[in-house]
């Protein structure tokens, strides 16, 4: 028994312990670069698409809530104010918890549907139905 003990032991040493929060779900952070007075986002559209939202609709919610203007660029959207990486991962967070995740199972699988000139979220994993609102 005393082998099995140490073999177990010298098992779990060898074995990579996993780093992460546990949740399947994580907010992308940022990534971006200034270039004389703007701010260059380069991985804006794999946030987006991480978030599964479209980019169209993620772009005006950070260019209203950062108050600039922007524009995108190639595979990189370019904000016409020097804004720090805190404040837009910040805003990201907000986005994520207005706009993705469900209120009610807290699950990140909804999409966003408009019903006439409502604009609902629906969930995916428990069915749930909320309103958001529809003008950014």
């Amino acid at each position: 028994m005393d082998d099995y003990e140490k073999l177990l032991n010298s098992a779990y040493e060898k074995v990579k312990q996993v780093i992460g929060t546990g949740q399947r779900f994580e907010i992308p952070k940022i990534e971006g670069l200034f270039e004389g007075k703007k701010t260059i986002l380069t991985n804006f559209f794999q946030i987006a698409s991480h978030l599964r939202r479209p980019v169209e609709h993620f772009q005006k919610f950070l260019l209203k809530e950062l108050a600039t203007s922007g524009q995108i660029e190639g595979e990189r959207l370019v904000l016409n104010n020097k804004i720090p990486s805190s404040k837009i991962n910040e805003k990201i967070e907000q986005y994520v918890k207005e706009f993705v995740i469900c209120k009610e199972c807290g699950k990140p699988d909804t999409e966003i549907k408009k019903d006439d000139r409502l604009t609902f979220m629906h969930c995916l994993a428990c069915g749930a139905k909320h309103s958001v609102r529809g003008k950014i």
